[in-house]
């Protein structure tokens, strides 16, 4: 797993992000020696109104399948592979997303350590988000090498290397879809598809409470309740830190009264609101 390779290699990111660019480059090379066509030439409403929402629902699908694999929920011999097709489905690669979700694990909740602490406004929860992710990507790197003018150094340029490799990655995907595909299809599903991750780790824990007692929480009611069913589970989210392994928490009724309890805040929540 990256945070293993991590651990074991400062220079585990130059090879990871050294080896997707060149296979970037090497795809466009060999789309445009081949004389690809794009995929879709001329624009039609079925677009919008069919592929758009399919693709949406797949967006969010591989951010499901992605945060499984973090928890090696997929046999050993496909997991990491299924990672790395979902990392560049949803555009941040595998590895980044695995290291940031295990520190979140190991600190959930904690305002300095946890890499998207909970705050009232979503908005707010996400601008926080954006920029946090990043710091605590070279936090981790400090903890493990050192904090010196050196390794500050190293992690800013890393932290190029990586934004430039994932701007090559749009383009294949631009290179191979063509701007009809990419403009109406891709970049649409793919900004639903952040908007919802955001919401999804916004929500599930427990953003909702007047009292700010954010902790990770099941909500399976309304909207949730068919993301449940659609998406394994995602919504039921204390099960899922109380037990990573499970691929669809929902599956998981939790014996525990403090895992019950946890349930209900939500609810307890939205139904004082509609009272008022």
């Amino acid at each position: 797993m990256p945070f293993t390779q991590l651990r074991k290699n400062p220079y585990f990111y130059i090879w990871y992000d050294g080896i997707y660019f060149v296979l970037c480059l090497l795809l466009i090379a060999a789309m445009r020696l081949a004389g690809h066509e794009r995929l879709v030439a001329t624009w039609d409403w079925r677009l919008i109104a069919v592929l758009l929402p399919v693709a949406c629902y797949a967006q969010v699908l591989a951010s499901v399948f992605i945060h499984n694999c973090t928890h090696t929920n997929f046999p050993r011999a496909i997991n990491r592979i299924v990672g790395e097709l979902c990392g560049i489905v949803v555009l941040t690669r595998f590895a980044s997303w695995e290291v940031i979700h295990q520190r979140h694990h190991r600190y959930p909740d904690d305002v300095e350590k946890d890499p998207h602490p909970v705050v009232s406004s979503y908005w707010r929860f996400l601008g926080k988000t954006i920029v946090g992710v990043e710091h605590h990507l070279q936090q981790i790197y400090f903890s493990l090498y050192g904090d010196t003018p050196e390794t500050r150094r190293f992690e800013k340029g890393r932290a190029y290397g990586s934004y430039a490799t994932n701007l090559l990655l749009l383009f294949t995907w631009y290179s191979f879809l063509g701007p009809i595909a990419f403009f109406t299809i891709f970049v649409p599903s793919s900004i639903v598809g952040f908007f919802h991750l955001l919401h999804f780790n916004w929500s599930t824990h427990n953003a909702s409470s007047t009292a700010q007692d954010y902790k990770p929480v099941n909500l399976d009611h309304g909207f949730y309740w068919v993301g449940n069913r659609v998406w394994f589970g995602i919504y039921m989210h204390a099960n899922h830190h109380k037990r990573t392994n499970l691929f669809n928490p929902a599956v998981w009724q939790a014996a525990s009264p403090v895992l019950a309890a946890a349930a209900q805040p939500a609810r307890v929540e939205l139904a004082s609101q509609r009272t008022r």
